[in-house]
C-alpha cells in the first residue's frame, strides 16, 4: 500500500508537476490552499504533507502551525516549499514545526530523498519499538503532542492490561475519544492497529515482569491479560523470537554477571 501524500499549492502547474514526479511511489491528494488541505486531513489518513508557503486563504506557515498544534495531525511530517530563501523564513518554518524546508527551484532527487528519509526513519523507529521487549512506546513520538498522547495511551492500556476483552471500543471509551479518531491516530503514528498495539503492550509488560524474576510464567500470562499460558507463550515467541522461559533465564544470567 503506497503512502498517501498531500500536495498543497495554489499553482496548478506545480501541483501537476509534483503529481507526475511522485505518483509512481505515492498515492497523491491535492489542495490549492491551507484551508482546503485541513479539510482533506480531517477525512484522509495522510502520511506526509508537501506545501508551498505563499498561498491565498491560508499560507503554508499557518497550515504547518495548524497541523503541528492539532492533536489528530501533529504526527504528520511537513515539507515546506518556497521561493523565500532568507534565513528568517527558514527559521520561521522550522520554529512552526516543519520537518524540512526546501527552496524553489528544487532538485527532484533532493525532494524525493527528503521524503524517503522522513518516512523511512519513522518506519525504522516503529519497528525498533515493536520488536524490542523493553523499549518504551514514547520512542515513536515525533512531537510533544505525540509523546503526551502515547504516554496517555500506554498508561490506559497498562491500567487495564488484565482485561482480556480490552479492545479499541473499550480503549476509546476510557480515553474519551471516538473509535475512529483513536484508530487513525494509533495507525498513523505506529502503523499498528489498536489491537496490535494492545497485544504488543501486553507482551512488553510481560517481558518487564519476566526480567524482574518475581513471578512464574503462568502468573505473568494472566497478569498481562492472556487467557492461557500456551497462547501467551506462542505470542511472546512469535513477536520477540525467544520463548518466555529463555528470555527469563537470559535476564537472570545478566543479573548474575553484574
Amino acid at each position: 500500500m503506497q503512502p498517501i501524500i498531500l500536495l498543497v499549492d495554489d499553482n496548478e502547474e506545480i501541483l501537476e508537476f509534483l503529481e507526475r514526479m511522485l505518483r509512481n511511489k505515492y498515492t497523491i491528494l491535492k489542495a490549492e490552499d491551507g484551508a482546503e488541505a485541513l479539510k482533506i486531513l480531517e477525512r484522509e489518513a495522510i502520511q506526509l504533507v508537501i506545501s508551498d508557503v505563499m498561498m491565498p486563504v491560508m499560507d503554508g506557515f499557518e497550515l504547518c502551525k495548524r497541523i503541528k498544534s492539532n492533536f489528530e495531525f501533529s504526527h504528520i511530517p511537513v515539507i515546506l516549499l518556497t521561493a523565500k530563501n532568507s534565513i528568517q523564513a527558514k527559521v520561521e518554518g522550522l520554529e512552526l514545526g516543519a520537518d524540512a524546508y526546501i527552496e524553489k527551484p528544487f532538485s527532484k532527487e533532493y525532494l524525493q530523498a527528503q521524503m524517503a528519509s522522513l518516512l523511512n526513519n519513522r518506519n525504522i523507529i516503529r519497528e525498533y519499538f515493536a520488536n524490542s521487549p523493553l523499549i518504551h512506546i514514547k520512542s515513536m513520538a515525533h512531537s510533544k503532542a505525540d509523546e503526551l498522547f502515547l504516554e496517555s495511551l500506554h498508561d490506559t492500556i497498562t491500567k487495564n492490561i488484565e482485561d482480556t476483552d480490552l479492545d479499541v471500543e473499550k480503549l476509546a471509551e476510557i480515553m474519551n475519544m471516538s473509535r475512529i479518531t483513536l484508530y487513525r491516530k494509533i495507525k498513523a503514528i505506529s502503523v499498528l492497529t489498536p489491537i496490535e498495539l494492545i497485544n504488543i503492550t501486553r507482551l512488553k509488560k510481560a517481558a518487564e515482569l519476566l526480567a524482574q524474576g518475581n513471578h512464574r510464567i503462568f502468573e505473568v500470562s494472566y497478569m498481562v491479560g492472556f487467557s492461557s499460558q500456551s497462547n501467551f507463550a506462542r505470542n511472546f515467541q512469535k513477536h520477540f523470537n525467544i520463548t518466555p522461559t529463555e528470555y527469563m533465564h537470559s535476564k537472570q544470567l545478566e543479573k548474575e554477571k553484574k
